[in-house]
């Protein structure tokens, strides 16, 4: 087997655009990818048997596009394989899942193209069986062709939230209602400023149409305060923000508070290294920025990695589809902004739970940050627990991190980091995966 001088952590929009363009300028590129399937999330393909799910125009034109490039450079795939670490000799190691065995590549660069994950706040109640990610829904959606069944509700902040309803109503159940924390059709000046991306307002269009023809409510300037078990169903408290009450029973509710890198855990960026690859970043885990600048930055970092290796330090700048993407979701940002100006986490009461692993609460968290000696991100792990459960952190380090923030504005701003640290393995693995780990190069054996 040829080792690959590249190797590309990532079957998204970013990692097969990196791929692409490493292997036009000759270079060994390999994808390491989770799934069955390419696409990442945003492309999510249907399981097998399962007729696509309805898409807009541009996302589709887009995928197609990126697609058969990807198959006319005839780069090989590892399915079912995923990105363990790099370990102290700078070999990095993969978990084939087929095989249930850890295997050692060791190549020039790693580009890691891992994608984006959801932002959810805390509510009360958010950790009941029925309450989801309106992102997971979509994803479910897309490979099995269905709606979910029952009463669902939408709720959340973010254009996300219309585009998961339209889905759903294409496919037979629209949503009870949409509750959204901004308010955008009364933004004016960043309604004005979205004239200039012209394909997310047509994208956003279809989905408002679509809302609009099937009459779902959207609910704007509204929060879901609490969630409640009714018998069998779930009860959302809906808080608007003139301060009227609203009680809505449901079967499923799915939140969604925005999205940021899915960086957790991975190995910093080392643009030159003596004992091990390089490693760089694409896409939304370096910035989330969405899919349009996941496959400009994919061929951004294709392009760095390529002048690296071939002796040419004079890395490309972000082009200007990055910058018009960040100015994008800056202009979304101020145009879904929540209408209470209020921090998320500061007016939850003490019982709701913050760590749903280990169960600990907003209350715990107080009183952890109320001790004399102020305790850092590490200190609450280790005495409070937090981060320590079997996600370590990936649900509630960052909210751990913000509401250490409110709570003593005072101190050393905590991360998320600060709770998690940095090491490998990334992912829970078996230690005996890991000590039968063989290198995949035999040509020195």
């Amino acid at each position: 087997m040829i080792e690959p001088n590249v190797i590309v952590i990532g079957g998204g929009p970013a990692g097969l655009s990196a791929a692409t363009e490493i292997a036009r300028s000759g270079y060994v590129v390999e994808i390491i990818e989770q799934r069955e399937s390419l696409g990442g999330a945003i492309h999510r393909q249907p399981i097998e048997g399962v007729h696509p799910i309805h898409q807009a125009a541009g996302p589709k034109a887009r995928w197609q596009a990126l697609a058969q490039a990807f198959a006319a450079a005839r780069i090989p795939v590892r399915h079912a394989s995923v990105f363990v670490g790099v370990d102290g000799d700078g070999r990095v190691l993969i978990e084939n899942r087929r095989t249930e065995r850890v295997e050692q590549l060791a190549p020039k660069a790693v580009i890691l193209a891992t994608g984006a994950v959801e932002k959810i706040y805390p509510r009360p109640g958010w950790q009941m069986a029925g309450v989801s990610t309106a992102g997971g829904l979509q994803v479910m959606m897309k490979e099995t062709g269905l709606a979910p069944q029952g009463r669902v509700l939408l709720a959340g902040s973010g254009p996300l939230l219309i585009a998961v309803a339209a889905q759903m109503a294409r496919l037979g159940n629209p949503p009870v209602a949409i509750v959204e924390a901004g308010d955008p059709m009364r933004q004016i000046g960043p309604g004005f400023a979205m004239l200039g991306h012209a394909a997310l307002l047509r994208e956003a269009a279809g989905y408002l149409s679509e809302i609009y023809l099937r009459r779902i409510p959207w609910m704007r300037g509204t929060h879901v305060e609490a969630i409640e078990k009714e018998g069998e169903s779930l009860r959302a408290t809906l808080r608007r923000h003139d301060g009227s009450v609203e009680r809505v029973t449901v079967d499923r509710i799915s939140l969604h508070d925005g999205i940021r890198p899915n960086d957790f855990g991975l190995p910093k960026e080392t643009m030159e290294s003596m004992t091990g690859p390089l490693i760089l970043r694409a896409g939304d885990c370096r910035e989330a920025l969405g899919a349009f600048a996941a496959e400009a930055d994919g061929r951004r970092v294709g392009r760095a990695v390529v002048d690296i290796l071939s002796g040419n330090r004079d890395c490309a700048e972000l082009d200007r589809t990055i910058e018009r993407a960040r100015l994008a979701q800056t202009t979304l940002a101020a145009l879904f902004a929540p209408v209470d100006p209020r921090p998320p986490l500061g007016q939850l009461p003490d019982e709701t739970i913050l760590c749903r692993c280990e169960g600990k609460t907003v209350g715990d968290l107080r009183r952890l940050c109320d001790r004399a000696d102020r305790l850092t991100g590490r200190e609450i792990k280790h005495n409070g627990r937090f981060a320590m459960g079997a996600c370590q952190g990936r649900f509630c380090a960052a909210n751990t991190a913000a509401l250490m923030a409110e709570i003593n504005p005072d101190a050393p701003t905590p991360s998320s980091e600060d709770l998690t640290g940095r090491r490998w393995p990334v992912r829970p693995i078996s230690i005996a995966a890991l000590t039968g780990a063989t290198s995949q190069n035999t040509e020195n054996e």
